[in-house]
């Protein structure tokens, strides 16, 4: 009898979880990456669009692989979560996404269709020919890659090309995003430009080149640099160069967005440039991975993500530039002190001279040398293999000095410790 009670008491318990499942949404997303005002604004929101409550439990990651293992092992039932663009590409390939029910939203609040930027379209469609990612995922963020500089210490000559990295002038003061994706696209363009001159070879098939020569060739490119680095950072780099430890930070728009705002306040100088060899665009999206449990709910809220003011306010708050292509949100960052530049590939033909921050929104002319990230699959064991060694073999002469003045530092203080010891105890004596 009492375990019949056991068994009875477990069994309500499981009903009970199974039968509220469809009451919350499980929100996976990178840190400090959203408004998070918006959340229980989305819970009113979905209760007067269907009638039905509901309850975001949001969690957060930091690394795109943590969040792929814990998809990929079916451990975790997350509804909605926010990889970037090689792990979209990764997961896609992988059978790990669900299609978007875009149908089952209606017409009058379909913010993900009405909203749609025709260059993102495009370069959603480009990730995998075979299979249209626009039908699985729904971008959230992007930007470019390029350089944050100094502009009292550096000219936009100088860090207008991808070998400012290698540059003597500035060595110890450059900053590296430890980001081996990242870092690697960039110096293969700057390495290949020739051959793109020539026609030869197209951005988009080095965004695919994992081949060893080209490994190589960034591998022995990369070792030049090194003596001149800094740190190879993850995410302070772009503080150091508020407090002009930097002069140099080869980084992503969004922070650069942050740095050169927060700089401003302490009367630092920054800016950010994508240099003229060409560079790389990245995204973040919205997904609805595989083993989700509410995929209405996960289907409405990617839906709420892409209302332009929720765009715009996740925009504000987090400082990086939202993938929305509604022209309110482009209206929003209209500022008559700027220069105009062309936007029509993002917002189609009404923006051929808008004024807005070039730093947000590339003009048409620096998007056209730059081309989308792609995953390297099996592959991806040879980029991480080089980039250890480029970090680990034969440490930097900078990080001699670095390791040298410290251990001078600790003996001059251990002398001057010793000293005051024995001053102390001729004192005590007296």
């Amino acid at each position: 009898m009492k375990k019949l009670l056991i068994l009875a008491a477990l069994s309500a318990v499981l009903f009970s979880c199974s039968s509220d499942r469809d009451q919350i949404l499980k929100v996976y997303n990178w840190s400090d990456y959203i408004d998070e005002s918006v959340l229980p604004e989305f819970e009113a929101w979905y209760k007067v669009q269907t009638g039905e409550d509901i309850k975001v439990v949001y969690q957060t990651f930091d690394v795109n692989e943590t969040m792929l293992s814990k998809i990929e092992k079916g451990h975790e039932d997350y509804d909605v979560v926010c990889p970037s663009d090689y792990i979209i590409e990764r997961m896609l390939n992988d059978g790990l996404l669900l299609p978007l029910d875009f149908a089952s939203i209606p017409d009058s609040i379909n913010y993900i269709e009405l909203n749609k930027s025709p260059y993102i379209k495009g370069v959603f469609r480009s990730i995998n020919p075979a299979i249209d990612a626009n039908d699985y995922s729904v971008a959230y963020m992007w930007g470019t890659t390029g350089i944050i500089f100094n502009t009292d210490k550096v000219t936009p000559e100088e860090a207008g090309t991808w070998d400012v990295i290698r540059n003597p002038k500035f060595a110890g003061q450059i900053l590296i995003k430890d980001a081996p994706r990242d870092v690697y696209g960039p110096v293969l363009i700057y390495l290949k430009q020739k051959e793109l001159k020539e026609g030869t070879v197209t951005l988009e098939e080095l965004m695919h080149d994992s081949s060893d020569a080209s490994i190589a060739a960034v591998e022995a490119y990369l070792k030049q640099v090194k003596d001149g680095v800094l740190g190879w950072e993850a995410d302070f780099g772009k503080d150091q160069m508020t407090k002009e430890r930097g002069v140099i930070s080869l980084n992503w728009s969004g922070d650069a967005v942050w740095a050169i705002e927060e700089a401003a306040e302490v009367g630092v100088s920054l800016d950010y440039i994508v240099p003229e060899e060409g560079s790389t665009v990245w995204f973040d999206g919205w997904v609805i991975p595989k083993y989700a449990k509410n995929i209405k709910a996960a289907t409405y809220f990617i839906d709420f993500m892409c209302r332009p003011d929720i765009a715009i306010r996740n925009m504000d708050e987090t400082g990086y530039v939202s993938a929305n292509g509604a022209f309110e949100v482009l209206e929003s960052q209209i500022d008559e002190s700027l220069e105009p530049i062309d936007l029509t590939y993002f917002f189609g033909p009404d923006a051929d001279s808008v004024r807005v921050d070039p730093v947000l929104y590339p003009d048409k002319a620096v998007i056209d040398r730059c081309a989308l990230e792609h995953d390297w699959g099996k592959d991806t064991e040879k980029l991480l293999a080089m980039w250890s060694r480029v970090k680990g073999d034969n440490a930097s002469s900078m990080t001699y000095v670095i390791i040298a003045l410290a251990v001078v530092a600790i003996i001059v203080a251990v002398i001057f410790n010793n000293r005051s010891k024995k001053r102390r105890r001729k004192a005590t004596r007296k």
